[in-house]
């Protein structure tokens, strides 16, 4: 499972279209999205709410606590909504310790109100833990306290005797609604793959439910089974997070393969580089350099896997290489080639990509005097391994190659000892 946020834009356009679809009652919220190409002439022809109404605006970043930082404007008319964005659209705040510019806002029917309820569902291991309290809305940590909490296990029916707990405590004038709507949103949460769906708050109007506030992130591994209910989502990068070139390079690459190739710079200024085969030994390799005590001397965060073809695993070891080779300084550094023991990725092949990568790049390795460690297993390990030693002496650039009998992380050591001795 990975989980990935998406706007609060997109998880009320889901719950909206989908709502109905389960429940066969419509949910009325409206919203619409500004950015920094917005026609706000065109969006008011295509909302035409946004004129009539009084508005909320906020920014749609993936970050909390919008409210306390005074980055909400509430109770504005259309032209004060455009007044707020222009006088915020790319300028950089900080939240949490992250700096970013704002570049997305949501723009909302104004709902005044005088209830406030939180509901949070959260995928587990084994199920889903369910959160419900009255006392919703900014102030919720404050009165953590009033916050009920069930778990539902995986297969298990979720009834009107499960949730009674969470509405215990409600009025019975409203007691079936809000459990109704508990249900529904549940129901919606598995359907749609949902792994975290928070209210904070939702309130009443007429008597039934309406999300003021929502954060939704999702499985996107489930997106072949969902990319028609998602209807295009967009996962941005985390607050405060933009690619780089060479990282949207890889991103486009990964997007247009059956392969995985991810590509994150760290440190453009660290000696130590990785391109490690297979999801799992990637972050254990990363994970090593840190617990041995030099996180800060890593370059990147690198996986492939999936089996690419050697044209795919060409053009990525192209730019590891070069981000890997820049601006040397006179300083040592040292490229972990690694991985595990591979199931049915061709070993040898992939491996033929990346030393052609190599030879292209041997005066760009050889002017950041870079030392390779190589370790990997799995199919045709044997001609890729002997492949790269052969390397090693048809470049001149040392080589170090290994097989599933060294221990899989001992060339992080290796590579550490390399660029920290004395020259």
């Amino acid at each position: 499972m990975a989980r990935k946020k998406i706007r609060e834009y997109d998880s009320k356009r889901l719950l909206k279209e989908h709502f109905k679809r389960l429940s066969g009652k419509d949910l009325p919220i409206k919203s619409a999205q500004i950015t920094e190409s917005t026609d706000f002439n065109e969006l008011a022809k295509k909302e035409p709410w946004l004129s009539s109404q009084k508005l909320v605006v906020k920014p749609d970043m993936l970050f909390g606590k919008r409210g306390k930082s005074g980055l909400v404007g509430l109770n504005l008319d259309f032209s004060q909504v455009i007044a707020f964005v222009k006088e915020r659209l790319g300028k950089e705040v900080e939240m949490s310790g992250c700096k970013g510019p704002v570049t997305t806002f949501i723009v909302e029917p104004f709902i005044p109100h005088n209830e406030e309820f939180y509901l949070n569902i959260v995928s587990e291991r084994l199920g889903c833990s369910i959160s419900f309290s009255e006392c919703g809305g900014i102030e919720i940590e404050e009165n953590w306290d009033k916050v009920k909490t069930i778990f539902v296990p995986t297969g298990s029916l979720f009834s009107s005797e499960t949730c009674a707990p969470l509405v215990a405590t409600l009025p019975w004038e409203i007691k079936g609604e809000i459990e109704e709507f508990i249900k529904v949103i549940f129901n919606l949460f598995q359907d749609l793959d949902f792994t975290f769906l928070e209210m904070n708050p939702f309130t009443l109007v007429d008597g039934k439910p309406y999300p003021l506030d929502m954060r939704g992130e999702l499985d996107d591994t489930a997106s072949f089974k969902n990319f028609k209910k998602w209807d295009g989502i967009e996962f941005p990068m985390p607050f405060g997070r933009v690619m780089s070139a060479t990282e949207s390079y890889i991103h486009g690459l990964d997007e247009k393969t059956s392969a995985s190739l991810k590509f994150t710079v760290l440190n453009p200024e660290g000696r130590i580089w990785t391109m490690v085969a297979g999801g799992g030994a990637s972050v254990i390799y990363s994970d090593t350099v840190g617990d041995l005590g030099f996180a800060s001397e890593l370059g990147n965060y690198a996986e492939y896997s999936g089996a690419p073809n050697e044209e795919e695993v060409l053009q990525y070891a192209r730019v590891v290489i070069d981000c890997a080779t820049a601006n040397p300084d006179g300083r040592k550094r040292a490229l972990v080639i690694g991985g595990g023991i591979a199931n049915f990725t061709d070993v040898g092949a992939t491996f033929n990509g990346i030393i052609r990568a190599l030879k292209e790049k041997e005066s760009k390795l050889k002017a950041a005097q870079m030392h390779i460690y190589v370790r990997r297993g799995g199919p045709n390990y044997q001609r890729g391994l002997a492949k790269m030693r052969a390397l090693g002496e048809e470049i001149g650039i040392p080589i170090e190659v290994y097989g599933p009998e060294a221990i899989m992380t001992g060339i992080c050591q290796q590579a550490i000892q390399y660029v920290t001795a004395a020259a």
